[in-house]
C-alpha cells in the first residue's frame, strides 16, 4: 500500500507543480504578498502612520492578514482546487485506466495524490505566510520580529493542518461527485461562513470551526468590522480542534479511498 502510493506521489507531484492550476494558484497566494509591500511602501513614504493617526502595529495588521485572507480565503480555497481535482482530473485527462490497471490498490492511487496535494500547496502558501510576516510586523510603532517569531510558527502549523483537513474532505468530494469543484466552492465559500454565524451546532459542522481555535490573532473589538470578527470568533478548546480536524482527516481520507475502491468510473468519450 504505502510503497505504491509513494510511487504515485513521485508521479504526481511534478504534474501538480508545474499545472496551469499550479501557476494560478501561486499568484492568487502571492496576492499577500503584494498588499504587505505596499503597506510597506506606505509606510517607508509617510502615507501609512502619521504622528497625528498613529494607525495598529504591524502585528495586528498580519493577524488580520492570516484571519481574513489565509484562514478564511487561502486554505479552503487551495483544498477546493486541488483536492476535488485528485480523480477528476485523471478522469477528465481520461489517464484513470492507467492508474487502476497498475498492480496496486486503488486506494494507494488517492493516498499518493493527497501526500502529493500537501507538499504542493504547502509549497505555495507557507513562503507567502513567511514573507508577509517579515514585511508586515515591523510595521509601526512597537513591532518586533523577535517578539513574534513564535507565533509564525504556529501560523505555519495551523495553515499545515487546515490544508491536510480541507483536502482530505475534498478528496471525498473530488472522488464521490460528477462536479466536485462547484460543491467545494459552495461548501468552503458559501456554507461555512453561513454556519459559523448559526447559533446551535452547525458551524460543528464545518473545517473552519475547529481551524479557528488554533489561530493566536486576537481580532479588534470595536467597530462594525471587529463585531463581524468577532461573530466569527466562537472557538471550541484547543484539544477538540485537534481531535476534530484529526477525524476529519481520517474519515475523509477513508472515505475518499473506500469511494475509488468501489465506484466504477465511466469515461466519456
Amino acid at each position: 500500500m504505502w510503497s505504491s502510493a509513494l510511487r504515485i506521489f513521485d508521479l504526481s507531484l511534478g504534474q501538480m507543480l508545474w499545472s496551469r492550476r499550479s501557476v494560478f494558484l501561486g499568484l492568487v497566494a502571492g496576492g499577500p504578498v503584494v498588499l504587505a509591500v505596499t503597506l510597506r511602501l506606505a509606510e517607508i513614504s509617510g502615507v501609512l502612520f502619521t504622528g497625528n493617526r498613529p494607525g495598529p502595529s504591524g502585528g495586528i495588521i498580519y493577524g488580520m492578514i492570516i484571519w481574513l485572507i489565509y484562514v478564511r480565503f487561502l486554505v479552503p480555497v487551495l483544498g477546493v482546487f486541488y483536492g476535488t481535482s485528485l480523480i477528476a482530473d485523471e478522469i477528465e485527462d481520461r489517464t484513470l485506466t492507467y492508474l487502476f490497471t497498475r498492480p496496486i490498490q486503488r486506494a494507494a492511487v488517492i493516498v499518493g495524490k493527497y501526500l502529493a496535494y500537501l507538499v504542493c500547496t504547502v509549497l505555495l502558501l507557507l513562503p507567502s505566510v513567511v514573507i508577509v510576516f517579515f514585511l508586515v510586523v515591523p510595521l509601526g510603532e512597537g513591532g518586533s520580529i523577535a517578539r513574534l517569531f513564535p507565533t509564525l510558527l504556529t501560523d505555519l502549523g495551523m495553515l499545515v493542518l487546515g490544508l491536510a483537513a480541507y483536502g482530505a474532505l475534498f478528496a471525498f468530494v473530488g472522488a464521490r461527485l460528477k462536479r466536485p469543484l462547484l460543491v467545494g466552492l459552495l461548501f468552503a465559500l458559501g456554507w461555512e461562513p453561513i454556519a459559523l454565524l448559526a447559533p446551535g451546532y452547525l458551524k460543528r459542522l464545518t473545517v473552519a470551526y475547529y481551524l479557528q481555535a488554533l489561530v493566536m490573532h486576537d481580532m479588534p473589538q470595536e467597530g462594525l468590522r471587529g463585531a463581524l470578527l468577532q461573530a466569527f470568533r466562537e472557538v471550541p478548546p484547543l484539544s477538540t480542534s485537534l481531535i476534530g480536524l484529526a477525524v476529519i482527516v481520517g474519515v475523509g481520507l477513508w472515505l475518499a479511498g473506500r469511494t475509488v475502491e468501489r465506484r466504477e468510473y465511466v469515461l466519456e468519450q
